[in-house]
């Protein structure tokens, strides 16, 4: 669709979307599992990468993922798996991710991808690139982003306010909605793969 046409519609309608896609109240367990762990979360560093993330799928999604000869859905299988492996680890509290990366670099992965900017808000954001106009996109992102950034540097107050009980029920509970999401998501896109061969 076009670029500037700002619909106060349309920046509500994207802002649902794209929140619910990247689920901020589901990303609180997991991120603080992680701050637990003794890993350090920078709201900043991670509301600016998602956002330039963002931004750069927006505009160069198609050519970026036809340059390394992927595809959304190989794509998405990919980033099924990582979320399927993060929903172990909550249900089951066993550690299978590694964090053997230079410090500060959590932020980025896990995180920033897959948790925020993920397969299937890549997926929405090209879904929406087709029914709205690209400002109102744009503005439903920033939005979003300015939520989760929120989310992650009131991480310690929210994880008071639910307390430690609060926090390991929701850490078992989304971890369960989050290996459902993972197998969808991994289900689906296996299809496309399939029936393209």
């Amino acid at each position: 669709m076009g670029y500037l046409n700002f619909d106060f519609l349309q920046i509500v309608s994207a802002f649902v979307v794209l929140f619910a896609v990247i689920d901020v109240a589901g990303l609180i367990p997991i991120l603080i599992s992680l701050k637990e762990k003794g890993e350090q979360i920078d709201a900043n560093k991670a509301a600016v990468f998602s956002l330039a993330t963002f931004l750069a799928f927006l505009f160069m999604g198609d050519v970026i993922l036809k340059l390394f000869g992927v595809d959304i859905s190989s794509f998405a299988v990919a980033g099924a798996l990582v979320i399927f492996g993060m929903a172990i680890e909550m249900i089951f509290g066993i550690e299978l991710f590694k964090m053997d990366g230079p410090k500060g670099t959590t932020t980025i992965v896990p995180v920033v991808f897959p948790l925020i900017a993920g397969a299937g808000s890549f997926t929405a954001l090209l879904s929406l690139r087709a029914e709205y106009f690209l400002s109102n996109i744009i503005i439903a992102l920033v939005l979003n982003i300015a939520v989760v950034y929120l989310v992650i540097r009131k991480l310690d107050l929210i994880a008071r306010l639910i307390g430690a009980g609060g926090v390991y029920v929701l850490r078992k509970f989304f971890g369960i909605i989050l290996l459902a999401i993972s197998v969808k998501l991994f289900m689906s896109n296996l299809k496309t793969l399939l029936s393209s061969i």
